[in-house]
């Protein structure tokens, strides 16, 4: 009964943060109320028992798109930025959504009864995955398609934001407390990151969210004032965004020279080249989301 009345009010409090975030009028509350919801997520996933999922959530969902809103938020103006949604429009949408939502509802309780083969075929397949976790197993062995597609859609994301001018992370004098928690907490997070790194192939973790917080050290050490800024014009910095993704296509290309197929490792390489895969995305994922939250281009000088 205690664990049905906590999924009931995390669900419930889901929910209602979800709408919050949507219908508020004020910005701020918005971006807090999102917060919030990505917070209560991580939560809801690890009840889920999806460590992985939980840990991204927190890191990237709650930690640095937070940290990208607030950013966003502060180069709006000060009046008229609030959005407005007349009643009409809200009546409209939920008379619109209500009957698509009904007829939906039907055809999903089926997928409820349904038995998935997968567990059992990626069990088979464990002890030649290299590695000691099925997740890390799917997303660099068996669908590692899916993770070197991911590192190329992220690598687009930051050029495609490069593509819209300028980006600075505008700072005023950083908080005392700030400053001082700023400096106590990055070594931490580097600490967690490489633990959840090495601990990516027998349990929950890996590279993105190990290179999430690796970002949010980097982010903190700006925002507190104790990193300059990052300039894309740094050629070792544009080699860690490029890192993760030639390597990745470079093992897959080592595979076919092979002759084991694209993307298919030689029988006994299979963990070591995903643990320096792993590494490389590693870095190149917390240079990446760094470089989209606070930016590339040094600070204007008074």
């Amino acid at each position: 009964m205690t664990d049905w009345l906590l999924d009931g009010m995390l669900g419930l409090l889901l929910l209602a943060l979800a709408g919050g975030a949507l219908h508020v009028r004020q910005l701020y509350a918005g971006v807090l109320l999102f917060i919030a919801f990505g917070l209560v997520l991580a939560l809801v996933w690890a009840r889920l028992g999806a460590a992985d999922l939980a840990l991204a959530e927190a890191a990237i969902g709650a930690g640095l798109t937070g940290v990208l809103l607030f950013a966003a938020l502060a180069r709006q103006p000060l009046e008229g930025s609030e959005p407005h949604l007349s009643g009409r429009r809200r009546l409209a949408a939920v008379l619109v959504l209500l009957p698509l939502l009904i007829l939906l509802l039907p055809q999903l309780a089926p997928l409820a009864e349904l038995r998935s083969s997968l567990p059992a075929r990626i069990d088979a397949a464990m002890p030649r995955s290299g590695v000691g976790h099925p997740v890390t197993a799917v997303l660099l062995n068996f669908r590692a398609w899916d993770t070197l597609l991911e590192l190329t859609v992220l690598l687009l994301a930051l050029l495609g934001a490069r593509q819209l001018g300028p980006a600075r992370l505008q700072l005023s004098e950083p908080w005392p407390l700030l400053q001082a928690w700023g400096r106590a907490l990055a070594p931490l997070l580097v600490l967690a990151g490489g633990y959840i790194l090495w601990r990516g192939s027998d349990a929950p973790g890996g590279a993105f969210q190990a290179g999430a917080l690796l970002a949010a050290g980097i982010v903190l050490l700006r925002l507190a004032g104790a990193l300059p800024a990052l300039r894309w014009t740094f050629w070792p910095l544009r080699l860690l965004v490029l890192l993760g993704l030639l390597l990745f296509v470079a093992v897959a290309a080592f595979g076919s020279w092979l002759g084991t197929g694209w993307l298919s490792y030689p029988a006994g390489w299979a963990k070591p080249l995903i643990l320096v895969v792993e590494a490389a995305a590693t870095l190149s994922i917390a240079a990446s989301l760094s470089l989209l939250v606070i930016g590339d281009q040094p600070e204007p000088r008074p």
